[in-house]
């Protein structure tokens, strides 16, 4: 009896597991395709085994994501090792590029190619010869390529960033077709002294939209001039790039620009024809001989942006006091983000920036403190902070747009209820003030939780800070969020 009940049971699965098989295989193609796109490649590959209704759908796919760290075995901790296991990995890699770029396999054209790789010339130049065959046989349209390297910038030295940027050029000129689908491309540790590489992204990458340069420039401290007006770059991001300055000389399409951790001393880019630029970010912790400069000099000639991030990464201010000569560049803002204010600065001074900007409608403040960066290797590289003096006349001015105020890293300190009520009186169409706690920080929790021990009000004291906030005037809502980062 027992074993019939057990043959029963079995056989239930059974039935419940090709029953469920049926419903998935009964599906569309287009939904099927759909699921497919969510999960990696290697995943979707797979499922060709499934049965006969799958085997052709990864070859449908309309965009495909090909990342050499999918195919990483465990991470090594010697440096030969670490080759030996990315060299693997790109022979994985281009393995499974032939597969998906392969003619008798391609049902449909392939709309969006996502590809990261590393610069290992014999495996990078058959992935060059797959991807031209590609594009010439008309089954690519666009390219979105990465280069990766594991170095960290702090360890490559001129030598490495030369020959790094050697290696890419040799690369593009073998495979020109590559440079013709090109739109986006992301390099890093790689210097092109010697090299046109003005030329090579602006003049070959015709159809280039999105670029990414972290720790690369044209020789340190250098003039990196971007005269582009046939480009069709719409977003720009330099991190960590020695360049001295930038000068966007003409970029007609650029909507977004991203500039992270300068090593200019004075104001580190200039605009000149960039009609589209709407979206601004800038963000760095200013060392020891880098000098506040004036953002209108950075701003000039821009007359759209409408969205504006500053990040001054827990440092002093690097931007020099001043309104009236922002008004022009920001005439058009409705966003702006004032980020990595150290915690003992008084806040008040952002004011001026909603003086300058009588468009804003939503204001960020985010508040920084943090236990990891006290000690002699800050003290050795930043200035001591110093609360910023901004001796400005902000008496009678109104900003009847601002409609939400975001404090993130909120502490219930005097200078924040300050700060706060000041806006509640001077903003009358404010509606939402949010108040948030402090961003994660890896090497703070690793430093352990009792030296930075969370200041945002507990649950009973929500009430009472409400009230030292409205001061008898009146608010339609007040929102605490401490733990906002875990919904993101």
């Amino acid at each position: 009896m027992e074993q019939e009940n057990n043959d029963k049971s079995s056989s239930q699965s059974q039935s419940q597991q090709l029953e469920n098989e049926d419903r998935l295989s009964t599906l569309t193609d287009d939904i099927l395709l759909h699921i497919l796109g969510r999960v990696s490649l290697r995943m979707a590959a797979r499922t060709c085994v499934l049965s006969t209704r799958w085997r052709h759908l990864p070859w449908l796919l309309p965009e495909l994501s090909i990342n050499v760290k999918d195919f990483l075995s465990v991470p090594c901790t010697e440096p030969t090792e670490a080759n030996d296991t990315e060299e693997l990995a790109m022979v994985s890699l281009t393995k499974a590029t032939r597969s998906f770029l392969a003619d008798q396999q391609r049902e449909s054209t392939i709309s969006g190619l996502h590809l990261k790789v590393y610069l290992i010339n014999t495996s990078l130049c058959e992935v060059g010869q797959l991807v031209g065959d590609a594009v010439h046989n008309g089954l690519l349209k666009d390219l979105d390529l990465t280069v990766l390297d594991k170095t960290d910038p702090l360890d490559c030295s001129d030598e490495d960033m030369l020959q790094r940027a050697q290696e890419i050029d040799t690369f593009f000129r073998a495979y020109p077709n590559v440079l013709h689908c090109l739109t986006k491309l992301s390099l890093q540790n790689a210097g092109f002294d010697k090299l046109d590489m003005h030329h090579v992204l602006f003049d070959c990458c015709r159809q280039l939209k999105h670029l990414s340069l972290c720790y690369c420039d044209t020789g340190m401290y250098s003039v990196f001039k971007i005269d582009a007006p046939n480009s069709k770059l719409c977003v720009l991001e330099i991190d960590i790039c020695r360049f001295e300055r930038l000068e966007l000389v003409c970029l007609p399409n650029l909507e977004k620009f991203i500039c992270s951790t300068w090593e200019s001393k004075h104001v580190p880019v200039t605009c000149g024809f960039v009609p589209s630029l709407g979206e601004l970010e800038l963000s760095c912790g200013a060392k020891y001989d880098q000098c506040p400069f004036k953002l209108s000099e950075l701003l000039h000639g821009t007359t759209s942006i409408h969205t504006l991030t500053l990040d001054f990464q827990g440092e002093i201010l690097w931007v020099q006091p001043e309104i009236e000569e922002l008004r022009a560049a920001f005439n058009k803002l409705k966003k702006l983000s004032l980020c990595g204010i150290f915690v003992g600065f008084d806040i008040l001074w952002t004011a001026a920036f909603l003086v300058a900007a009588p468009s804003i409608e939503k204001l960020c403040i985010q508040v920084s403190e943090h236990a990891c960066d006290e000690g002699d290797f800050r003290g050795s590289i930043y200035r001591d902070r110093m609360t910023p003096r901004w001796d400005m006349r902000f008496d009678g001015f109104e900003n009847r747009r601002l409609k939400e105020l975001e404090i993130r890293g909120f502490k219930s300190l005097e200078h924040q209820f300050t700060f706060i009520r000041s806006m509640l009186v001077r903003c009358p169409n404010l509606q939402k003030i949010i108040l948030r706690g402090d961003e994660l920080c890896e090497e703070c929790d690793a430093l352990g939780s009792s030296l930075h021990a969370s200041k945002f009000p507990k649950k009973d004291a929500e009430e009472m800070v409400v009230e030292r906030i409205r001061d008898g005037m009146f608010l339609s809502e007040i929102i605490f969020d401490e733990d906002w980062l875990l919904s993101v």
